[in-house]
């Protein structure tokens, strides 16, 4: 298994990445948490890697801080959590602030994140309840760096994004819209509409 993985950034979007390590292509599926800091297409990064193997597909996760797999490993031990809503938590919400939520037992936002309903909220408070102090005050997740590519559409590239977080087209799409601005990039946009979908 992969534990950490550096090399060189080749491309960037949302939620996939490659990384080039000694010639070799990783690609990887990460959380918004990690694109907003991700350095330029180009340029070196080190990320923490989770490796998943299932009877028909292998998938690796890169993060760029160790908090943020710690919380995508916790939060699929939930019964009925898989990588894809973990991976929408990293990407809805800081962990810091996933970890005020579980604490204060906060179900109403927790069922904002695409793919958890009510129940599932429930069991995420009572099953990690007692790690919600590991993830407060840990910190992490900066501001958005991305910059969509000349000629592309940041509104257009943020609705595909959301969709693979699990938003339906027609959400996705509103969202994106409403969340754009005139000079936003992929990345802010994608930031503003989730920050509006937690409200």
């Amino acid at each position: 298994m992969i534990g950490r993985l550096r090399g060189v950034i080749v491309y960037k979007a949302p939620p996939w990445l490659m990384v080039d390590v000694g010639g070799v292509g990783y690609e990887l599926e990460a959380p918004m948490s990690t694109f907003y800091d991700l350095p330029e297409v180009g340029r070196e990064v080190t990320l923490y890697t989770h490796y998943a193997q299932k009877e028909d597909s292998v998938n690796l996760y890169g993060f760029l801080r160790e908090n943020e797999r710690r919380l995508f490993r916790d939060v699929q031990k939930v019964s009925g959590i898989g990588a894809r809503i973990a991976l929408a938590v990293l990407s809805g919400v800081s962990v810091e602030a996933f970890g005020q939520l579980i604490s204060h037992g906060d179900v109403t936002a927790l069922t904002r994140i695409p793919g958890i309903g009510k129940k599932t909220a429930e069991r995420m408070v009572l099953e990690l309840r007692d790690k919600a102090g590991n993830f407060v005050g840990t910190g992490g997740g900066g501001g958005p760096v991305l910059a969509a590519a000349p000629g592309q559409d940041p509104v257009a590239e943020a609705v595909v994004a959301l969709q693979q977080l699990g938003y339906k087209p027609a959400e996705a799409s509103r969202m994106a819209r409403e969340a754009a601005l005139e000079g936003d990039d992929v990345a802010v946009v994608i930031r503003k509409a989730l920050q509006s979908a937690l409200r």
